[in-house]
């Protein structure tokens, strides 16, 4: 299985964008899932994950009330909704799949990775 994201590109700040992230290959079975973010010159850091039903969802404090992630309702891709965006928050975002219902803020429990898509934010 891969990952495969898109909708990334060129906002204003307060503006908006929405990430996809969409398998392809065999179907998935029980995974969560997550975007992560690498800033230019920085570490990759987690934004938020959901967990494989949906119940469960945490977004960093960074892009809580601005962020949302959701899925569709077969599973299979996940998006991120992002609002009121700002030029900190420009990165690579990548989206990620970890094996059983439960996220995670840590990205070395994540095994499939998306090939990352650009975002960036203009004051």
């Amino acid at each position: 299985v891969q990952l495969q994201a898109s909708g990334g590109g060129s906002a204003q700040a307060g503006g908006s964008l929405r990430l996809s992230c969409a398998p392809s290959g065999r179907t998935f079975g029980t995974y969560a899932r997550a975007w992560f973010r690498q800033p230019p010159g920085k570490e990759r850091e987690f934004v938020a994950f959901i967990s494989d039903n949906g119940g469960t969802i945490y977004s960093s404090d960074s892009v809580k009330m601005r962020f949302t992630i959701f899925r569709d309702s077969a599973k299979s891709t996940v998006y991120l909704q992002m609002n009121r965006l700002k030029p900190e928050d420009t990165a690579l975002y990548y989206c990620a799949a970890r094996p059983g219902g439960y996220g995670s803020r840590r990205a070395d429990e994540y095994d499939i990775w998306g090939q990352g898509t650009q975002v960036t934010v203009s004051s």
